[in-house]
């Protein structure tokens, strides 16, 4: 989905109302998924509905909902707010017996999101790759809760406000104790890659 005039304005304008008004962040997440309605784009992939409507209100399932609530957003939450899920399903891994979790985010880069030099910065696509390979995990394993270990990135490419970023995600083990998955993010204006990681997560061993 490519936002262009009015939209990325808009996007622009209520991301900087977030930290102002709690109820915002719900506007901006509703706004958000009526776009997506609007340009009659669904999730494709074959998970159950349930499943999938998890994807459809992202703000709620990392709690995002409630931190503006409260009147303390987190660190991203803007960000993250806008993250569209356009494609999540389970399949036969074509190297192993294993299944494998793939899911597919889009996001149109915006002022928040840049460096000094005016290009996506580095801990941005870090932000991104920590949140959207989480959740192609959660694709395979939803029952099960994880938090980062370790993670490493590749910058390849900059990226610059307007740019449409395809965020694709892929896990490449599961076990008791320990996952990994492997991201992309592209830019699908340009057709380029503008970073790559593999991440490490662990279930969590104690509540905060």
């Amino acid at each position: 989905m490519v936002l262009r005039g009015v939209e990325l304005t808009a996007f622009a304008a209520i991301t900087d109302a977030i930290e102002t008004g709690p109820a915002l962040l719900d506007i901006y997440s509703n706004y958000c998924h009526a776009l997506l309605s609007l340009s009659g784009m669904a999730i494709s992939g074959n998970l159950d509905t349930d499943i999938l409507e998890v994807f459809q209100d992202i703000p709620h399932y990392f709690g995002m909902n409630r931190r503006a609530d409260e009147g303390s957003p987190a660190f991203g939450d803007s960000i993250i707010a806008r993250l569209v899920v356009t494609h999540a399903s389970v399949e036969k891994a074509e190297d192993h017996l294993d299944r494998e979790g793939k899911l597919v985010c889009e996001l149109t880069v915006t002022e928040d999101m840049l460096n000094g030099r005016g290009t996506v910065h580095g801990g941005c696509s870090a932000l991104l790759v920590d949140v959207c390979s989480s959740l192609a995990l959660f694709v395979l394993q939803p029952e099960i809760p994880s938090v980062s270990s370790s993670m490493n990135v590749v910058y390849h490419s900059p990226a610059t406000v307007g740019e449409t970023l395809r965020i694709v995600n892929s896990t490449i083990a599961v076990g008791a104790r320990a996952m990994s998955a492997r991201t992309e993010i592209w830019s699908a204006t340009k057709n380029r890659l503008v970073a790559s990681a593999i991440q490490i997560m662990v279930q969590p061993s104690a509540k905060l």
